[in-house]
């Protein structure tokens, strides 16, 4: 049997609807999104061009809404919402990432909606660094929390609206 990278995401999740609190950071947590000054976000090239990816988000994926992000220098947050007629039909054991869980060996992978989006944004980021020569990496997969009712996403948004101002005491500066 072949070596299998356990994925990250929570298995008892379907990561097919629901809404969701994303964060994703670059390598080595490098700035490459800009700089704050005076409390205020100063984008740089790819960091505007990662601003007009989440608010255009609806020109590239119906399934998906962005209800609230905020591009920081070195990381972005997003409350990404998947809507509910992506509802699962197929069990689990179909669907697993592990082709060794798989109820039959013949059943294709399923990719999350969720892991679709993530990864068709930074695609989309590095596509762009690379054609405009811009100096760019992401770290290796996300952080993502299902948002657990409206307290939680009040908590959340609460949190991405003030980031900018809180970055001095930011774990990701």
């Amino acid at each position: 049997m072949e070596q299998y990278r356990k994925p990250p995401r929570a298995r008892f999740l379907d990561y097919d609807y629901g809404e969701y609190f994303v964060t994703i950071c670059t390598k080595d947590k490098t700035h490459y999104f800009g700089e704050i000054h005076d409390n205020e976000m100063h984008l740089s090239e790819i960091g505007k061009f990662c601003y007009d990816q989440f608010a255009n988000h609806h020109s590239q994926n119906h399934q998906i809404e962005i209800m609230d992000f905020t591009v920081m220098p070195n990381h972005v947050h997003a409350i990404v919402r998947i809507k509910q007629d992506n509802a699962p039909n197929e069990s689990t054991d179909q669907r697993a990432p592990n082709p060794y869980l798989r109820a039959h060996h013949t059943c294709q992978r399923h990719v999350p909606t969720l892991s679709r989006y993530i990864s068709s944004f930074k695609g989309a980021i590095t596509k762009y660094a690379k054609a405009n020569n811009v100096d760019f990496a992401w770290q290796s997969r996300y952080h993502d929390h299902f948002i657990r009712g409206t307290r939680d996403g009040d908590k959340i948004r609460n949190y991405i609206i003030n980031n900018v101002s809180n970055w001095d005491n930011d774990c990701f500066k």
